[in-house]
């Protein structure tokens, strides 16, 4: 995902990409890493951005460097759009409460559609009893479900409380019928090699069900509402979480 962000960011007229922060890779050519027309080197340390005066941060990283990238960017005023997943409500909390100086976008998913998945899912749960949630990615993918599942399940559950009880009573393999979420509605998380990632909102009420799925078949998917996050994120004081309220939905 750095590398893609990289790519895309570098492609953008009214962007300028000014450094890349990796420990893994420090001292290599961004041009190498990520395959795009850069002349910069791989940073190591996050300090690396003050040198380059950046003004917005996009951290793909793991959930305990993610912490940590963000109270690094609260601390020095620099904007951050953040498309990690695994953040608590807790964490939530506290970002909000660092970001004084400079603002804060998390997502649980930067792909347009997907966003707009969970939005079809939230009107239309009122109008239905069953709900069933599944969620599938790549086989390097280390939690489950993913950020996007559990946000939906999370939205449905508020936008009604009126849910049909599971009728499961034995489980013949435990686990068949998956995690339950907010309100009973069950997750169900797939992790598959060659799958990017997808999700599938289920819903059945008396006489018909509805079916609401996203596919994303490349990383690049999710460029669109990364850029327009990072151009957006400095007119949204303090920590805006996802996307919707960028896209007035």
């Amino acid at each position: 995902m750095g590398s893609t962000v990289c790519q895309a960011v570098a492609g953008d007229a009214a962007l300028e990409l000014v450094a890349a922060v990796d420990p893994h890779h420090g001292g290599l050519d961004v041009r190498q890493v990520a395959k795009c027309e850069s002349d910069l080197q791989v940073a190591t340390e996050a300090d690396a951005l003050l040198h380059a005066k950046v003004e917005v941060a996009v951290d793909f990283t793991s959930i305990d460097a993610a912490r940590e990238n963000l109270r690094w960017c609260a601390e020095h005023g620099v904007h951050a759009v953040v498309g990690t997943s695994g953040f608590t409500e807790a964490d939530f909390d506290e970002i909000g409460a660092l970001f004084t100086r400079s603002n804060c976008v998390i997502a649980p998913n930067f792909a347009i559609g997907a966003v707009m998945m969970m939005r079809f899912a939230e009107l239309a749960a009122p109008f239905f009893e069953t709900a069933e949630v599944i969620e599938m990615h790549h086989d390097t993918k280390v939690d489950a479900p993913s950020g996007t599942a559990v946000s939906t399940v999370e939205r449905m559950a508020a936008s009604s409380a009126e849910w049909g009880s599971d009728p499961t009573t034995v489980e013949t393999i435990e686990g068949a019928r998956g995690a339950a979420g907010p309100a009973g509605i069950r997750v169900h998380a797939i992790r598959m090699r060659g799958m990017v990632a997808s999700q599938e909102v289920l819903l059945g009420t008396m006489g018909q069900t509805l079916s609401i799925r996203h596919d994303t078949f490349d990383r690049s998917s999710f460029m669109p509402g990364v850029l327009l996050a990072v151009k957006a994120v400095k007119d949204r004081p303090g920590l805006t979480v996802g996307l919707d309220p960028i896209l007035g939905l």
